[in-house]
């Protein structure tokens, strides 16, 4: 049995500890907004955040979390998309298939949060998570206005 908290709801699930925290949260808790892309913490899909941390949850066993860490998902970052990391990608249209988005939006968040004023460089750096589409101009551009729209 493991107790977590995600998007500031106590949750107890009965798995066994080496679940990876992606099934968890898609199979057990219902969030299938993220996704399993390549399951070793390599694409991103299932970027989430740890106490604001963007952590891949395929490659984390539910075990290594507590349930005093908050995990957010893209479901419990702004339930009405009012985020601006969220609105700056509808306003700039950066999704193509879309399947990575949630991932991409969590990691550029995550980004935010720690830097608030990241350089183009940094940005390219930060954002490791993988866009088959390749959509890679218009994440940075969104995480941008996402920028400048925080900083007023």
């Amino acid at each position: 049995m493991a107790r977590l908290s995600i998007n500031d709801i106590i949750r107890d699930v009965d798995v066994e500890p080496d679940t990876p925290l992606l099934w968890v949260i898609r199979e057990q808790v219902g969030l299938t907004g993220t996704k399993y892309g390549c399951g070793i913490a390599q694409c991103g899909a299932c970027t989430v955040h740890i106490d604001g941390v963007a952590t891949r949850s395929c490659a984390i066993p539910v075990s290594s979390v507590t349930d005093q860490q908050k995990i957010v998902t893209i479901e419990g970052l702004s339930p009405d998309l009012t985020h601006p990391v969220q609105k700056a990608w509808l306003e700039l249209d950066v999704p193509q298939c879309g399947y990575c988005q949630s991932g991409q939006i969590m990691a550029a968040t995550a980004l935010l949060s720690a830097n608030p004023r990241p350089t183009e460089q940094q940005i390219r750096d930060e954002m490791t998570n993988i866009c088959r589409c390749g959509t890679y101009n218009r994440i940075k551009a969104a995480i941008e206005l996402a920028s400048n729209t925080m900083a007023g």
